[in-house]
């Protein structure tokens, strides 16, 4: 899957698996899909040198996948999981991890899909300066009966922050060829498919999924 990566502070733009450019602290583009909230559980360290399928994860953070196997369910239901608890992971955050996959297409190239995760610590908490989490932006454009698919996203790295994170503005909107375009991509197969949960099998490449946007029914949900 053509995807967006932010490996190292910058925005990675990857296709056919192979880092094509880089884009330093701002990159613009238009959500053209969301996944519902997911999560996934790593029973070690992530590694990216040896990247592997999570131990558990789960489709609508509500109980494990049909396809985890049973021996690495941690729980029948992700309310009572102990990695669902603050402090069972690194710094007194939470072992399992919110997830959601975004579809994207880039401000100069709106016909191409990319999958784009974003960290969880780019989604909740409150706006700085007018640029804003994934959660406060969602509610900034809702109160002004704007899609999100119907402008450019300006998307940066919250330079104060130690861990990756990243804050987003809107910056333009669409005109209507460019709306037509994008909205035709909303429901196709790239889209569908850099949405999609779908863990591979040990021994098959896997991106670590480690982040989420905002959506009104998981408001209160945050690490």
């Amino acid at each position: 899957m053509d995807r967006i990566s932010l490996s190292g502070g910058v925005f990675r733009i990857i296709e056919g698996g192979r880092q094509v450019s880089t884009v330093e602290d701002t990159i613009k583009f238009v959500v053209v899909n969301a996944a519902k909230v997911s999560r996934s559980y790593y029973a070690g360290a992530f590694d990216p040198n040896t990247p592997s399928p999570p131990t558990c994860w789960s489709a609508d953070t509500n109980q494990p996948s049909p396809d985890v196997p049973v021996h690495n369910r941690q729980a029948s239901r992700c309310m009572d999981c102990p990695q669902n608890i603050k402090g069972s992971g690194q710094a007194g955050g939470r072992a399992c991890r919110f997830a959601q996959r975004l579809a994207v297409v880039l401000e100069d190239d709106l016909s191409k899909v990319y999958q784009l995760q974003l960290p969880a610590t780019s989604v909740f908490g409150r706006a700085v300066e007018g640029k804003m989490p994934m959660q406060a932006y969602a509610q900034h454009l809702s109160s002004h009966s704007t899609p999100v698919i119907s402008v450019t996203t300006r998307c940066s790295f919250d330079q104060d922050s130690p861990v990756p994170k990243l804050v987003f503005q809107a910056f333009r909107a669409l005109n209507e060829e460019e709306l037509d375009l994008v909205v035709s991509l909303a429901q196709s197969n790239e889209a569908n498919e850099a949405i999609s949960l779908n863990p591979p099998q040990q021994g098959q490449p896997f991106a670590e999924v480690s982040g989420f946007v905002y959506s009104p029914a998981n408001a209160n949900q945050g690490d």
